[in-house]
Order: C-alpha cells, then structure tokens, then sequence
C-alpha cells in the first residue's frame, strides 16, 4: 500500500513542478507523454546518469522525429478534431505518425536511447499538436527539468539521511499488492 502511494504522490510532485512552469510561462511544458516518463521516474527512484539521458534523449528523438515527419508528410494538419474518413489530410496525419513512429523507434534503439513515452512524444509532435522548432525545444527543456527535479529530490531526500529506495516505498516489495 505505501508503495501505490509513495509512488503516485511522488509523480504527481513531479509533475506539479513543470504544472506551475506551464501555468507561470503560458507554455506548453505539460503534454501527455511527460505523465509516463514521471511515473517511470517514480515508479524506480534510483537513478543514474545513463537513464537521465536515456530519458531526456529518447523525448529529444521522439520530437526531431517527430517535427520532421509533420513537416515532410503533414505540414499545416493537425489532429484537433477526426478528418473525415478517406480524407487527405486524415492520411497525411496517419503517414506523418507512422514515419515518426519508425524513426523514433529506430533512433531510440541505435543510440540506446530507449524510453517509451518517447513514442507518445513523437505522435504529439506529428500529428501536428506540438510541431514547431520551439514546441520541441520546450518538450525537451520540460523533459529535462522533470529528470533534473527528480535528480534534486533523490539528492535532497539521502542528505537528510535517507534512502533514496525510500522516496515512495520502493524498497517494500514483500507485499505481493506492491
């Protein structure tokens, strides 16, 4: 039981932090593939510099892969409403998800980048939702505040003396209903 709670109060916190960046600027730093990197982050506190990276790199290919395929394939669409069946713009949009969708997958796995919510991060990007140079710029900065708070708070809870397996119960794996 502390665990389900440790963990979805520690997400949430991370989350709350780019919540308050998004409504103090009026940007963008909230989008719905940061959700599951926050749970990854709170599900396994422990971290190192190789998963940081993995993080913020895997969200920094989805959305250059992504921005690429909308602006090749889907330039001036955007998925705010369903295109009409056997639409040209609905068939723009599906292409321009699937390049990204290999690219992304292609690139995560060649640099060993690999992090899932990447793949959400690609589609938001092009399917039009997020699709200029500085929309990406802002999904990676926001990226890279949620793993640097998480970093943060890894360092601020063990210099108060405790363990950072502790942060949201992650150390109690004896109760079978986690």
């Amino acid at each position: 039981m502390r665990r389900r709670l440790g963990t979805s109060l520690y997400a949430g916190l991370l989350f709350a932090v780019l919540g308050l960046v998004a409504w103090a600027t009026g940007r963008p730093f909230v989008f719905p593939s940061l959700g599951p990197s926050a749970f990854v982050l709170a599900f396994d506190p422990p971290t190192d510099r190789d998963r940081a990276v993995r993080v913020v790199g895997g969200h920094l290919l989805g959305g250059l892969a992504g921005l690429a395929a909308w602006a090749v394939v889907a330039d001036g669409a955007a998925l705010t409403a369903t295109p009409p069946a056997f639409s040209p713009e609905g068939f723009r949009l599906t292409a321009s998800a699937v390049l990204s969708l290999v690219a992304t997958s292609w690139a995560m796995i060649a640099t060993d980048w690999v992090h899932p919510p990447a793949c959400a991060t690609t589609l938001i990007a092009s399917l039009g939702l997020l699709s200029t140079p500085p929309a990406v710029a802002i999904i990676v900065a926001s990226v890279t505040v949620l793993v640097a708070v998480h970093a943060g708070a890894l360092l601020a809870f063990e210099r108060v003396g405790g363990d950072a397996h502790s942060l949201s119960g992650w150390e109690e794996t004896s109760d079978a209903n986690g």
